[in-house]
Formats: structure tokens, C-alpha cells, sequence
């Protein structure tokens, strides 16, 4: 079965009856947007399709009620993915689809938060430059010991800075400025959305939670 849409969305079709409401739920929306994503030769809308698809699939009531950092929350779904993933497709993603993506991605400091606190005058430029040192050193150091789910926070922890940036008007569309950041995050999202979604689908038994935003029909 091939990672895509069709494929994915194949499969969910004939085994949707057998999931559990919420994993039908979460995905159903996660396959939505990818699909729109897919469909979407603009990276800017890619990356923010990508980002949907990504949230779809994690986010829970649980989290929204107790104001969980949102970053903690996609973190331990991470690690969860990586738990189950009995054929290691995220290993693989990180260790030989994506050393170079990866690698410019964490060498790249607009996708740093603390850059940006640099610019508002919250840290020193020395204290930005000792954070960002000393966060691709752990990056660097989870890669070398293979360590899957703390490669994987680090990154989202970048994507994640893109992803505000975007989301919050801090950036211009199809600006030249964020232009390596923007390729290097649709990359990755691109192969590991269709894993996250499989993964989730191999384990429909296992305890997802409810997914935000139910589905409400209007009674008219």
C-alpha cells in the first residue's frame, strides 16, 4: 500500500467499521487534509495543510481542558508512535530518509525560538547563540545514539516555530525569506504525516482519546 491519500484512505475505508469512534474520527480529519495537502503545489499552504493533518491526528479533549503546552502534548503522542511502531517507519524516516533535512533544518536559527526572543531583546545575543549551540549538540547527540523520539521533539520543536510564525501572521506568503525552512519542514511533514496515520490505524485498540471538537449535527 502506497503512503498517499488514496492509499491511506483506501484502507481506511475498508476497516473504518472496525475502529473505535475516536480513531475514526481523528482519522478521517488527518486523511482530509492530507489529501488537501497533496492537492496543493503552494509550500506555503502545503506546510499549513501538513500542520492540520499533523493535529488532527494528536490533539485531545484531555489536552485542551487542562491547557496542556501544546508542544508536550505532540511530544508524547510522538513518543507513543514511536513505541508502537513495531516495523520502525519512523527510524527509518529519521536515520535514512531525512539526515539531510534534519540536519539544515536544526542548523537553520529562524526556525529557533530563542532567535526570536533575541529580536524582541528578551536574551543577549550570546545567550541565544549558547541555546542554539547547545540544543543542535543534543540534537546531534540523540542522532548519533539513534534516538528516535528525541530526534523527532527536536524537529517538531522547529516546525513548531515555523508553524506560529505562519499561523500568527509573522511571516509573508511566499516570502523569500523563510524559503529554506518552509522546503525543508513540507519535506518532512510530507512522509511523516502518511506514517503517523498508518501507525495509528495498525493500532486501533490502543487508547488514542477523544478528539477534540466532536462532531455536533445541527438539529434543525
Amino acid at each position: 500500500m502506497e503512503r498517499t491519500f488514496e492509499g491511506l484512505k483506501a484502507r481506511q475505508r475498508a476497516e473504518r467499521d472496525g475502529y473505535p469512534d475516536n480513531l475514526s474520527l481523528r482519522v478521517h480529519r488527518a486523511l482530509s487534509w492530507l489529501d488537501r495537502a497533496e492537492r496543493d503545489d503552494d509550500p506555503d499552504s502545503r506546510f499549513i495543510f501538513l500542520w492540520i493533518a499533523f493535529n488532527a491526528a494528536y490533539a485531545t479533549e484531555i489536552d485542551d481542558r487542562v491547557h496542556l503546552n501544546e508542544q508536550a502534548t505532540f511530544n508524547a503522542f510522538l513518543e507513543k508512535l514511536c513505541e508502537l511502531d513495531g516495523e520502525k517507519r519512523l527510524d527509518e524516516l529519521v536515520w535514512t530518509a531525512y539526515p539531510n533535512a534534519i540536519r539544515v533544518l536544526l542548523d537553520n536559527p529562524y526556525v529557533f525560538s530563542c532567535f526570536w526572543d533575541h529580536q524582541k531583546g528578551v536574551l543577549t545575543e550570546a545567550q541565544w547563540k549558547r541555546s542554539f549551540d547547545g540544543a543542535k549538540k543534543a540534537a546531534h547527540t540523540a542522532l548519533a545514539r539513534q534516538k528516535t523520539p528525541a530526534v523527532l521533539s527536536i524537529v517538531f520543536s522547529r516546525i513548531y516555530t515555523l508553524r506560529n510564525q505562519i499561523i500568527h501572521g509573522g511571516a509573508t506568503w511566499n516570502g523569500r525569506v523563510n524559503r529554506d525552512q518552509i522546503r525543508d519542514c513540507v519535506a518532512i511533514l510530507a512522509d511523516l504525516v502518511p506514517v503517523v496515520i498508518e501507525i495509528m490505524m495498525d493500532n486501533p485498540r490502543t487508547l488514542w482519546g477523544a478528539a477534540s471538537y466532536p462532531v455536533v449535527l445541527h438539529k434543525g
